[in-house]
């Protein structure tokens, strides 16, 4: 086994935005992954703790850093790509029109999942749960082909003022440039 594979380095910080942006996506897959396994957990187990805490798990993740990353999009990745060509800003105008997609799904399992107990319609749950899901994760493979873009088109400079963007949206302040 490669030893990378068993200490993995540090996670990326404002100072890598585009790589933060990847491992944002590496999140939202996993948490997407927690959803429908909660869902398949209801159907064939029922409400118990586990399904309390997955849910809390997922709530507060999409409630809250996946807010955060789509503002980096929507506020500096997207109108920064934008500007390098009429493609990109067609695939960007795409990728907003999914955003609004999945703040539209979101809605509809945001207060099912602050109250998993009361979820009734179990079947309706997981069916929304997959699709929600299913809609991100295409939607981060075609926001991944951007970054790759984004990697190579963007100067030290744009991401250094990416990075500040992300980190002042946090309310954190960069400690290097």
């Amino acid at each position: 086994m490669d030893s990378n594979h068993l200490f993995p380095g540090p996670a990326p910080d404002f100072s890598d935005p585009i790589g933060l942006l990847r491992a944002c996506h590496q999140r939202l897959i996993a948490h997407c992954d927690t959803l429908e396994r909660l869902a398949a957990h209801l159907i064939e187990r029922g409400y118990d703790e586990e399904v309390h805490q997955a849910a809390a798990q997922v709530h507060r993740y999409f409630s809250s850093a996946a807010r955060h990353h789509h503002q980096d999009e929507e506020q500096d990745l997207f109108p920064a790509l934008a500007e390098l060509s009429p493609k990109l800003a067609d695939r960007v105008q795409h990728l907003r029109g999914e955003h609004e997609l999945l703040d539209i799904l979101w809605a509809k399992l945001e207060g099912q999942l602050m109250n998993p107990a009361a979820i009734d319609d179990v079947a309706a749950f997981d069916a929304l749960s997959v699709r929600f899901a299913e809609t991100q994760r295409e939607h981060v493979r075609q926001e991944e082909e951007l970054l790759d873009t984004a990697q190579s088109s963007f100067n030290a400079e744009q991401r250094q003022r990416f990075g500040r963007a992300m980190a002042a949206r946090r309310g954190l302040h960069r400690a290097r440039d």
